[in-house]
């Protein structure tokens, strides 16, 4: 592996051990960004057409500090106080973010993604329901909402509209990931104009030859020059319009095709976007095909010192060191977060894929869904174009059955079925999950070298 040079590696603190790398030549701190620039939030903008000025900014800036804040003080202060959905609603805990699937297709397929694996129906959000959604998080006082899960949301042509929505609604911070694919002059512009706080790119690979085998296109041949170009020229389109936002970062995820190439990753995207970062990929469990035998046999050997059961998950950082986990942390997402998916399921987490345990229902069709799974099955075993990359894909299993009702976000965030979650990772016992216990965020571990 090449020397890293000229680069900051430190664990950041909310996702220790997954994000090893700033760019030192900037390192713009995105929380202190958001804060310095509050006054061009749109958000901002909207309260200023309806309340004074005096004490408004001020406001702002606190109401962002506090729910940066609360990321982490929350669901530690939840577990430690064993706070379920009762307390919580008592105490007016709310959710920090809610994520809404706006797009459930990509038009990428990546060999790591787990669309390979779990069959993700190519679809949008009905709009009546993502409406209503932001309506119910805005009424709940939620301070930030992201706009994608499972696909690429750049796919909903009424992402912008949506944004512009939450922003109106007060909606603090709004963000997206995005391939960046569709990142034209015009989407750009749109973005900007909606009012987007933070836009992070996901980009792996500092050449053009591993860029493309790691993210390949379903429908045609997507191109390292146009995505570089795309985000290339949305700083100077963001820059001409004279805007602070969207905040951008980009993330590489750390593989044996990416780790060699950091330093060109680095270099590629150092001046044109706010945050270079890699993180840890999410390789879990006793498969240890991607380690070479060198490390293979220091992980058995680790297994062997420790007395640890085969399978035992590892980790392997940007320096090659090999961990092990020696036990599990409790999960803070549901004391955090709702994840909504396109068709209205609520999720238990962003790592529940197929969200297959899900905690609750905002629309009918969220528990009569089949046809758009099967027909991507269909697709699938007919080889059809766009899905001749996705045949190992399957259908998820289902693990929870909640009952068939209709929810609003505040029923669902103090209801049973989510509570059933916190109580068993309150209780450090998170492996009872058939879904946790296969997790593959590298946070809700604790690791020995």
């Amino acid at each position: 592996m090449r020397k890293l040079e000229n680069l900051s590696i430190k664990k950041n603190n909310v996702l220790k051990g997954s994000v090893y790398l700033n760019n030192n030549k900037k390192n713009i701190d995105k929380d202190e960004y958001m804060i310095l620039h509050m006054s061009h939030n749109l958000s901002y903008k909207y309260a200023l057409e309806k309340e004074s000025k005096v004490n408004l900014l001020k406001k702002f800036k606190s109401k962002f500090k506090k729910y940066r804040e609360d990321w982490n003080l929350q669901p530690e202060r939840c577990i430690q106080e064993k706070s379920l959905g009762a307390q919580m609603k008592n105490q007016k805990i709310i959710p920090l973010c809610v994520d809404i699937e706006i797009a459930s297709i990509c038009d990428l397929a990546c060999p790591f993604c787990y669309r390979e694996f779990i069959v993700t129906p190519d679809k949008i959000i009905d709009e009546k329901l993502c409406y209503d959604l932001i309506d119910q998080a805005a009424d709940m006082g939620v301070p930030s909402m992201k706009f994608n899960w499972r696909g690429e949301p750049l796919l909903n042509p009424k992402i912008y509209d949506y944004i512009n929505y939450a922003k109106k609604k007060g909606i603090i911070e709004t963000i997206i990931n995005t391939n960046a694919t569709n990142l034209t002059e015009s989407n750009s512009k749109r973005l900007i104009n909606s009012g987007l706080d933070l836009m992070i790119y996901s980009f792996d690979g500092g050449t053009k030859k591993t860029y493309e085998k790691m993210r390949p296109g379903r429908f045609s041949q997507n191109s390292f020059e146009k995505v570089y170009n795309n985000i290339k020229n949305f700083k100077r389109t963001r820059d001409e319009l004279g805007s602070k936002f969207p905040f951008t970062k980009i993330q590489m995820i750390l593989t044996k095709d990416t780790i060699n190439e950091v330093n060109e990753f680095v270099n590629n995207f150092g001046d044109i976007v706010d945050n270079v970062s890699v993180n840890q990929y999410t390789e879990r469990g006793g498969d240890i095909k991607d380690l070479n035998e060198e490390e293979k046999e220091k992980y058995n050997k680790i297994l062997k010192e420790n007395n640890f059961p085969e399978n035992t998950p590892y980790m392997k950082d940007i320096e090659g060191n090999i961990k092990i986990a020696t036990g599990r942390e409790p999960c803070k997402q549901p004391f955090q977060r709702l994840l909504v998916t396109y068709e209205g399921k609520v999720a238990m987490c962003c790592y529940d894929w197929g969200a297959s345990h899900p905690v609750g229902y905002t629309n009918e069709k969220a528990f009569n869904n089949s046809k758009d799974y099967n027909d991507i099955v269909k697709n699938i075993e007919n080889n059809k174009k766009g899905f001749e990359l996705l045949k190992d894909a399957k259908l998820s299993v289902e693990h929870n059955k909640p009952e068939k009702k209709i929810n609003n976000l505040n029923e669902i965030w103090t209801g049973t079925e989510i509570d059933k979650v916190r109580a068993k990772h309150i209780d450090n016992k998170g492996n009872d999950i058939s879904i946790c216990s296969k997790c593959s965020f590298k946070d809700v571990y604790k690791w020995k070298n």
